[in-house]
């Protein structure tokens, strides 16, 4: 399967991290923009904006040990990702 990015267009993660590419769209297909964390059954997990979702991942990652420059650096640029667009 060709992905679309090498990050999730909603959280921002390597997609190779996460632990499937996303799960399907309401058609039945593979997404391929979207970890399986943020889109799952053709609607996103996580309900809220761009900026909650900075912190909801920035949260996440001081949460597994990752120091809080590195956090913040590795979220700062959701806003920007395809999901958040306007």
């Amino acid at each position: 399967m060709k992905i679309a990015s090498k990050f999730c267009q909603s959280c921002g993660m390597p997609i190779k991290d996460a632990p499937e590419i996303g799960d399907t769209n309401e058609d039945g297909s593979k997404s391929i923009k979207f970890c399986s964390y943020c889109y799952q059954k053709g609607e996103f997990t996580f309900k809220g904006n761009a900026k909650e979702m900075q912190k909801f991942c920035k949260d996440k990652m001081i949460e597994n040990g990752h120091p809080k420059f590195i956090a913040w650096l590795f979220t700062r640029g959701i806003p920007r990702l395809e999901r958040w667009k306007k």
